[in-house]
């Protein structure tokens, strides 16, 4: 089944989908339900859903944008989406997979390493103590995470180069996030340059991708402590 989804799903995005790939995404799969069992990476576990909702939606970023030629960070990765779902349609992608959660990152590793990825860098550590190295050192982050878009712009527009890109993974109802984030998008030197929505193959599922342009450097006082981040959004 989920090789039926996922060739569907990718014809549908305009995406190459090889044997190899499925092969990789089955491990994946595999990997993720068995973990799950002992440590809590996704509510989602059957089959047919970890195919859309994870890796169709994840992979759908690649039909939005290019990434040709680019380092990419996932900020609060998790299980992986949608950092490690981008390496396995794009293996020569420069990858860095960063959690705060040691355990996840462990399963990351050994996912990395099942899937013959010895090339991802699997990074524990909190998003606002940025690793050393890595501020502006990124053509794209990339995040699925869930907080609120003001608090996520301060973890992960520091990652990004002057020029490069933010990709903001939101439902498709996220006017007043946008609205409410604007004072920190300018204050971290981004710029809103597109909204773009996609739905979801084999779903009626539409979500949207906010990306943010690099335009300034990012003042160096942040990010600051997450604490206050969350009571005192920029």
């Amino acid at each position: 089944m989920l090789e039926e989804i996922l060739q569907a799903g990718f014809d549908e995005l305009g995406l190459p989908l090889d044997a190899r790939m499925l092969e990789r995404y089955r491990l994946y799969a595999g990997m993720l339900v068995e973990t799950n069992k002992v440590m809590n990476l996704t509510a989602i576990t059957e089959e047919d859903e970890i195919a859309r909702l994870h890796f169709l939606d994840s992979a759908a970023l690649l039909s939005l944008t290019s990434f040709d030629g680019k380092r990419v960070i996932d900020v609060g990765t998790g299980a992986g989406f949608p950092g490690l779902v981008l390496k396995v349609v794009r293996p020569e992608l420069p990858v860095v997979l960063l959690d705060s959660l040691d355990k996840r990152i462990g399963f990351l590793r050994e996912t990395c390493s099942a899937l013959g990825f010895d090339d991802v860098a699997c990074i524990h550590a909190r998003a606002e103590e940025i690793p050393a190295g890595y501020r502006e050192a990124f053509d794209i982050a990339v995040s699925r995470a869930v907080a609120r878009l003001d608090l996520l712009c301060e973890l992960c527009l520091p990652y990004v180069k002057k020029g490069g890109l933010f990709l903001a993974m939101k439902s498709r109802d996220h006017a007043d996030e946008l609205k409410e984030a604007g004072r920190s998008i300018s204050l971290l030197g981004g710029t809103v340059e597109a909204e773009k929505d996609y739905a979801i193959p084999g779903t009626d599922i539409v979500h949207s991708v906010i990306c943010i342009r690099k335009t300034s450097v990012t003042p160096p006082k942040y990010p600051r402590r997450w604490a206050q981040i969350k009571k005192q959004p920029l």
